[in-house]
């Protein structure tokens, strides 16, 4: 288990899962908990990673801008979304205070909705551009509690995105017998962005060490989008191009619409009703009531 995996264990978390690569270079913590237990930690897991990670050495395919890059807040039972956006803006003002600038986005922004890609445009690298910092700051400005108004990255571990959401999917789909152009033509294709499907954020990594073209996505509006849709519109776009999609990977927990014949449709790897959140909820709940 990572250090910053056990820094929420501390507080009295659970871990749902952990999820790293070599290939994207970053680790992706699921937890569940109460409000109080979540914060403490939280600003733990920013310490640790201010402490042990230099982005000046840092090197992955996928975007980022902080070591502790990205730290979103998602109510499940027992809290509202408002209440969610709270507890993001007052941990965001606690990590301030470490040092790191932090960025609001999705219902903690102010505006609300502000999104990562926003946040993430050009990565670490141009942050460390004051012009480019401050196109990216809030309004009024930076959780700045403690950190200097002028300072849009911290020199080594960057800036750290906190915000809060609804649940999402966060899923990769393997491609092969394709080039990396081909791939992001229909990364772009797909994307809301690009006219295609609601809440869909896509890009296309080729990842080096393991030899696989994927294509990247989180499905912001599960409930809406139907991903096995997303999936067979893959497929078919793939498939026209002389290639294949040949599995999935699921990142974190995953929200209902992911079924064991859904799962098995799209060949998620490691699939398991284990990564079903709602499962874990419910079984965290019955524990504590128990205790």
């Amino acid at each position: 288990m990572s250090s910053v995996a056990e820094a929420f264990v501390r507080t009295g978390c659970d871990v749902l899962h952990t999820t790293r690569d070599p290939d994207h270079n970053r680790c992706v913590v699921t937890v569940v908990g109460g409000p109080r237990d979540v914060e403490a930690a939280a600003v733990a897991a920013a310490r640790i990673a201010l402490e042990r990670i230099d982005l000046r050495r840092h090197r992955g395919v996928h975007p980022r801008v902080g070591a502790l890059d990205v730290l979103p807040f998602v109510p499940l039972r027992g809290m509202e979304m408002a209440e969610a956006a709270a507890l993001a803006r007052r941990t965001a003002a606690r990590i301030g205070r470490l040092g790191i600038p932090v960025y609001h986005y999705g219902r903690a922004s102010d505006p609300v909705g502000r999104t990562l890609a926003s946040i993430r445009r050009g990565g670490f690298e141009a942050l460390l551009s004051t012009a480019a910092g401050r196109e990216r700051a809030d309004v009024p400005g930076l959780a700045r509690d403690g950190t200097p108004a002028h300072l849009f990255a911290h020199p080594t571990a960057g800036a750290t995105c906190v915000g809060a959401r609804e649940v999402l999917l966060a899923w990769n789909v393997d491609v092969a017998g394709i080039s990396a152009e081909d791939a992001a033509t229909i990364a772009a294709a797909i994307r809301e962005s690009g006219g295609g499907f609601r809440g869909l954020r896509a890009m296309a990594l080729f990842l080096p060490r393991q030899g696989r073209t994927q294509l990247s996505m989180n499905l912001e509006t599960p409930e809406v989008t139907d991903p096995m849709e997303v999936f067979a519109e893959i497929e078919r776009r793939v498939a026209e191009r002389g290639g294949r999609a040949v599995g999935t990977e699921v990142i974190g927990l995953v929200p209902d619409a992911i079924t064991d014949s859904v799962a098995r449709a799209m060949g998620i790897r490691d699939w398991s009703p284990h990564r079903i959140l709602s499962r874990r909820v419910a079984a965290r709940v019955a524990a504590d009531n128990v205790r």
